[in-house]
């Protein structure tokens, strides 16, 4: 087992977040829990009451969480916490009137145990990509209803960015009585470089500008703030947030 200590010695990150130049308050959240190899991103489902409520939530049941043992007991105590989230949310989303008012976020999540494996988990179209050897990898699959349309042939990506349903997704933390997050694992390497995100920089910004950007040798926080510095000059019409993971 790697102690605090040890993470700190394999793992260097930095997160930035913006409300962007459209947004009047910022309902995406993050969590850099660098020294114990764990970080969040959520996104509060925009357009929805208190979405700032659910995505701030996520980060504070996660931010004193302890992340000890193996990675299973590690993602066991994760996904036991979200799951507290979820039915709080649900709890609060019924209004006085009787009506539902959905509170939600998406989310991704990196935690790592030692120096060669991780996991992810997600819910939504937040997303987790890693650049490794100058090549960039897209490790999460939205859940969203383009990209339903996508994998049935029915639009392209490209078609994607601009059809009227781009802004549903199909999986949040809050939105359902049973929270279904999708998992993976993954084998991390020296050099390698995770990105998490909101949907706010992925509408902006093409794949091969995230690779450019990742691919530099600046610092963790300095590539973030270039990310989110690219995404205001694009005009950044969604709240905005990346944390930037380095794998020493």
């Amino acid at each position: 087992m790697m102690t605090a200590e040890t993470l700190n010695a394999v793992a260097a990150s930095s997160g930035k977040t913006d409300r962007g130049l459209v947004r009047p308050v910022n309902e995406d959240a993050f969590l850099d829990r660098c020294e114990d190899g764990l970080w969040v991103v959520a996104d509060g489902m925009g357009g929805h009451d208190a979405g700032d409520v659910a995505s701030r939530m996520i980060v504070e049941s996660l931010r004193s969480l302890p992340m000890e043992g193996s990675l299973a007991e590690r993602l066991d105590s994760i996904e036991d916490a979200l799951d507290q989230v979820n039915q709080h949310l649900l709890r609060r989303s019924i209004q006085e009137d009787g009506q539902r008012h959905i509170i939600g976020s998406t989310l991704v999540l990196f935690v790592i145990e030692n120096a060669q494996l991780g996991a992810l988990l997600w819910a939504g179209d937040s997303r987790i990509y890693r650049s490794r050897n100058g090549q960039l990898s897209q490790l999460t699959a939205d859940h969203s209803q383009v990209e339903t349309y996508i994998r049935q042939g029915i639009i392209s990506r490209e078609e994607a960015r601009s059809h009227p349903d781009r802004n549903i997704i199909t999986r949040a933390v809050g939105s359902q009585e049973d929270l279904y997050l999708e998992a993976d694992l993954c084998e991390i390497s020296p050099g390698d470089r995770y990105l998490l995100c909101s949907d706010g920089l992925t509408r902006h910004l093409e794949d091969h500008e995230i690779e450019d950007h990742l691919k530099q040798s600046a610092s963790a926080e300095e590539t973030a703030q270039r990310l989110i510095d690219l995404t205001l000059k694009r005009g950044a019409k969604d709240n905005v947030t990346a944390v930037v993971v380095d794998i020493l």
